[in-house]
């Protein structure tokens, strides 16, 4: 069971290469959760994750989760949504594991679109040298969260799928593609029209640390990453 801890923003982390398995020991948000987040190199500052009054719903590598330090089941997580006041512009914050199932997240998501939250964001860990003594803020991935578009609407598809093997298979448009040519293929992709939209599609029984990898990459070219969300 996950200790409950005082936190403050000292953290160091060590610079490792990005691989869809690699995660960082976890800066500590206000008081909360250790997990292991996702390293990740194109996440943006997040100052006001670090607020008292931010809601940050953690998920554990087996799957728990916590409304703030609260443990909170699903329906008690829709539930404190509900009850709970919030700033009409505040965001909602993901803190994962990166080992936890993608399904988890993926319900956080779905619950957090219901209670109105259009967008989330994905807290990260990065993967660059610190000082000790540096203060080190929050950061993280904004994803769109919502149903799947509508027909016609212009948007990449990009499907992480489990291929029996320790790295997911990566498919955009229909069409298999490496892991090493994700970028350049999405650029690619991307250089055909002005939206740079992409439509990610994960298996649920993915980790959570693959599927943030590749919306990290979008994130380096600068695309918007919608995330379709199961019907609770």
């Amino acid at each position: 069971m996950n200790r409950i801890l005082e936190v403050c923003l000292f953290a160091v982390t060590l610079a490792t290469s990005i691989t869809p398995t690699a995660s960082a020991q976890s800066p500590e948000l206000q008081r909360g959760i250790r997990v292991e987040l996702v390293a990740t190199s194109n996440a943006s500052p997040m100052p006001e994750a670090d607020k008292n009054e931010a809601w940050i719903i953690t998920v554990t590598a087996d799957g728990s989760l916590y409304f703030g330090i609260d443990p909170v089941d699903t329906e008690g997580l829709a539930n404190n949504m509900l009850i709970h006041p919030r700033k009409r512009t505040a965001k909602l914050y993901i803190k994962a594991d990166a080992r936890a199932p993608f399904a988890n997240v993926e319900k956080v998501l779905a619950i957090g679109r219901t209670a109105g939250f259009e967008s989330s964001v994905l807290l990260t860990s990065q993967a660059e040298l610190r000082s000790q003594a540096s203060m080190v803020p929050p950061k993280g991935l904004e994803v769109l969260v919502g149903p799947p578009l509508p027909a016609g609407a212009p948007a990449i598809v990009l499907e992480v799928l489990n291929s029996g093997e320790q790295l997911p298979s990566l498919r955009i448009n229909g069409d298999q593609i490496p892991w090493p040519a994700l970028q350049n293929t999405l650029r690619q992709h991307l250089q055909k029209g002005d939206q740079k939209l992409v439509l990610l599609k994960g298996e649920e029984q993915l980790g959570f640390a693959d599927i943030v990898q590749v919306i990290d990459a979008c994130h380096s070219l600068g695309a918007q990453v919608v995330l379709p969300t199961p019907q609770l």
